[in-house]
């Protein structure tokens, strides 16, 4: 697996039961993944010379990020390596521009969006689309970064003066959408495929980072929740998705727009572990092997993850609050990833499972929080 962090590390343990000799390439041994891994290569994701190393000893190459060069991944396949997802479906994870093209061919619900190059063009847009607008950057970006909401071009013409491009990178706007719910419908796809999906859940980002999770989607019209899993599905079979595909969309005036996608396990599919027959982590594992799939299927009515992210202010090693969360709630399930901690860092995550979604939602919140230091009580 490419890269050391937190999503490497949750795919160690599936790994581990399955027989899989598994590896990672981190940027150094005290990474997240390569803290509990056996065999970790140590170099960056954009170093012809570390991915050979890692793939030296590998059959199969999969990522915890999609941050990898495509001409790279196309070496590794020269080589007679399997890359799963591969290249040409990495891409459209890797640069929102080539991803709004694609599915707008595919005729799949996306905002109105156009790419721009300098504020005029911004402007231009808003003629037809109004303020506010939503300004982005094609590739680099996550968890709210490289993402704007802008009010007028003098905004515009700031962020585009002060903003850098990273290589092949372009500016996008889209249309402003005033959601209802954001949600995350995630597949998983074998190279034969086979597919599987899990229940379409809710999910709460603050500052645009991921904050919590609810599976199954409360409230969510059911015609909906199966669109957006249809959409899933044929996103994955007509992208050549190989392994995990998350499809992250908002719910708007009554119908379902994608705003995103992400080709590996991804934070919105972490409840699983806990909270389905199959977590995420194992059946990406399974689908790069094109092994069966497992089931993915809810155990319980309903399962809140919420995760910890470093707060502002000073707080005691994680650890300590141990024993005052693990004593209140033993049904708590807590995941630490091995982070040092600094503000808007995600450090671990909390889920519960249960019958009753307020109690699930205010045990999980009341775990997380007193982790992240918000209260002491």
């Amino acid at each position: 697996m490419i890269g050391g962090g937190q999503l490497a590390r949750m795919s160690a343990a599936p790994a581990a039961a399955l027989g899989i000799d598994f590896a990672v390439l981190a940027t150094s041994e005290g990474e997240s993944a390569a803290q509990v891994v056996r065999r970790v290569v140590l170099g960056d994701h954009d170093d012809p010379q570390a991915l050979a190393r890692l793939a030296a000893n590998s059959d199969i190459v999969t990522f915890d990020h999609e941050h990898v060069p495509p001409p790279m991944l196309e070496q590794l396949l020269d080589r007679g390596v399997l890359v799963r997802p591969g290249p040409d479906a990495l891409r459209h994870a890797q640069d929102k521009w080539h991803m709004r093209q694609t599915l707008s061919q595919m005729g799949a619900p996306v905002p109105a969006w156009a790419r721009v190059d300098h504020p005029g063009e911004v402007s231009a847009f808003a003629e037809d689309n109004g303020w506010p607008l939503v300004l982005k950057i094609s590739r680099g970006g996550y968890d709210g970064r490289g993402v704007w909401v802008v009010e007028n071009e003098t905004q515009v013409e700031t962020l585009m003066r002060q903003t850098p491009l990273v290589d092949a990178a372009v500016w996008l706007v889209e249309e402003y959408l005033p959601f209802e719910m954001e949600i995350s419908a995630q597949v998983a796809r074998s190279p034969h495929g086979q597919a599987v999906a899990y229940p379409v859940v809710r999910t709460v980002q603050v500052e645009g980072m991921c904050a919590e999770v609810v599976a199954p989607a409360p409230g969510l019209d059911p015609d909906l929740a199966l669109e957006a899993t249809d959409l899933a599905l044929r996103i994955a079979q007509e992208l050549d998705v190989v392994g995990m595909l998350a499809v992250e969309l908002f719910v708007v005036s009554g119908r379902i727009v994608v705003n995103e996608l992400a080709m590996r396990p991804h934070n919105s599919g972490h409840w699983s572990i806990e909270g389905a027959v199959t977590s995420q982590f194992e059946n990406h594992l399974r689908a790069v092997l094109d092994w069966p799939l497992g089931d993915p299927r809810t155990i319980a009515p309903h399962t809140v993850m919420v995760n910890v992210i470093g707060p502002d202010h000073p707080i005691p090693p994680l650890h300590e609050a141990f024993r005052h969360v693990m004593a209140r709630d033993p049904g708590l399930h807590v995941h630490l990833y091995g982070k040092s901690v600094r503000p808007r860092r995600k450090l671990g995550h909390v889920t519960v499972v249960g019958d009753d979604l307020d109690d699930v939602l205010d045990r999980a919140h009341h775990g997380a929080d007193y982790l992240m230091g918000v209260i002491d009580e």
